[in-house]
């Protein structure tokens, strides 16, 4: 019997000064039963740090040909391609080609990501936008993961500060741009 994705209801007070990005979200995000907690939150993160209008969360691991998250014009025309992890490169190379915009968010050890895209043919790499979120940011969310949750991202300098419920202390961690060669 196939298992069902979880679904989080989650109130997020998104404050990105670094894009000018002040928004209230509601975002129901479903976590297939394979996917892990730390995935989601890099999910998650990487939603409101690209937050732009017609941003979506894609169909996820039930359909690899899509992205983690899109972005579409008015007329459904893909213009961004985000996803999370490592992307192994040939999935790259055809995001690439699919949209103008490529951004990669990895929550594990970046040198995983240069070492799966480091040698191959991915068109347009010099655009890839490549990011490592803050692992032991991702563990703390991972650990505080509540069925429905309020929280507020605010981005400042590149810092992530993550306030869960709106009581604690934030929780913070970088938001690491990264060059394909290093």
């Amino acid at each position: 019997m196939a298992l069902n994705a979880t679904v989080y209801p989650l109130e997020i007070a998104l404050a990105d000064s670094d894009r000018h990005v002040y928004e209230t979200l509601a975002l129901r995000v479903a976590r297939h039963p394979s996917e892990s907690a730390d995935y989601m939150w890099a999910r998650v993160l990487a939603y409101c740090l690209e937050y732009t209008e017609g941003i979506t969360f894609g169909r996820g691991l039930s359909d690899p040909d899509a992205p983690a998250i899109a972005v579409r014009d008015l007329t459904g025309v893909l213009q961004a391609w985000i996803d999370v992890g490592v992307p192994e490169a040939a999935r790259v190379h055809k995001a690439a080609k699919a949209a103008p915009r490529v951004a990669i968010y990895t929550h594990k050890d970046p040198a995983h990501l240069r070492r799966a895209l480091h040698g191959t043919r991915i068109h347009n790499a010099d655009a890839l936008a490549l990011y490592a979120l803050d692992r032991p940011l991702i563990a703390a969310l991972a650990q505080r993961l509540e069925r429905r949750m309020s929280l507020s991202v605010a981005v400042t300098g590149g810092e992530l500060y993550v306030t869960l419920g709106g009581t604690q202390e934030p929780l913070t961690g970088a938001v690491q741009r990264l060059r394909l060669e290093d």
